[in-house]
C-alpha cells in the first residue's frame, strides 16, 4: 500500500459512517473479525475522492517532524502544512465525515441519523459534519 492508501484507509475506518456500521455489530468486544467484515469504499487513486481524503487526512496525521516523510510522500511540503489549530481541525474532520458519508451513498436523512447516534459528540461538531455533507452535494 502507499502512503496515500494508507491515509485514505485511515479516513475511512475513522469516519462517523465506519463507527457507526461497526457498532451495529459489535455486542461487547471488538476484535479482527469484525473489521474485516466492515465495508469500507475501494478507492484509488483515480477517483475523484481520493485526493481531497488523502489531502484533508495528511493535514490531521502530519502535525511533526517525525511525519515529515509521509507528509512528503503524499504531496506536502512537511509537516508545517499539517494542521495543529482546533478550528481547523475540526473543519477538516467535518470535511472527512462529510465526503466518506458521500462515499457510502447516504442520503442527507440517513447521515443525520447517524451522528444522531453520538450521544457524546457536541452538536457542534455533528452539525458541521452535516453542513459539510450538505455543502458537497452542491459541489458534487
Amino acid at each position: 500500500m502507499t502512503d496515500a492508501e494508507v491515509l485514505a484507509v485511515l479516513a475511512l475506518l475513522n469516519s462517523y459512517v465506519a463507527d457507526y456500521l461497526i457498532r451495529q455489530t459489535v455486542s461487547a468486544n471488538l476484535n479482527m473479525f469484525y473489521v474485516y467484515q466492515l465495508p469500507v469504499p475501494r478507492l484509488s487513486e483515480q477517483d475523484p475522492e481520493f485526493a481531497p481524503i488523502v489531502e484533508r487526512a495528511a493535514r490531521l496525521v502530519c502535525t511533526a517532524p517525525e511525519f515529515d516523510r509521509l507528509a512528503r510522500g503524499v504531496g506536502l511540503k512537511d509537516h508545517t502544512e499539517g494542521t495543529r489549530d482546533e478550528a481547523e481541525r475540526a473543519r477538516l474532520r467535518a470535511e472527512l465525515d462529510g465526503l466518506v458519508a458521500r462515499l457510502y451513498g447516504l442520503d442527507e436523512e440517513a447521515f443525520a441519523h447517524v451522528l444522531s447516534t453520538f450521544p457524546l459528540v457536541g452538536g457542534g461538531a455533528k452539525e458541521a459534519a452535516l453542513g459539510q455533507f450538505r455543502r458537497l452535494a452542491s459541489v458534487l
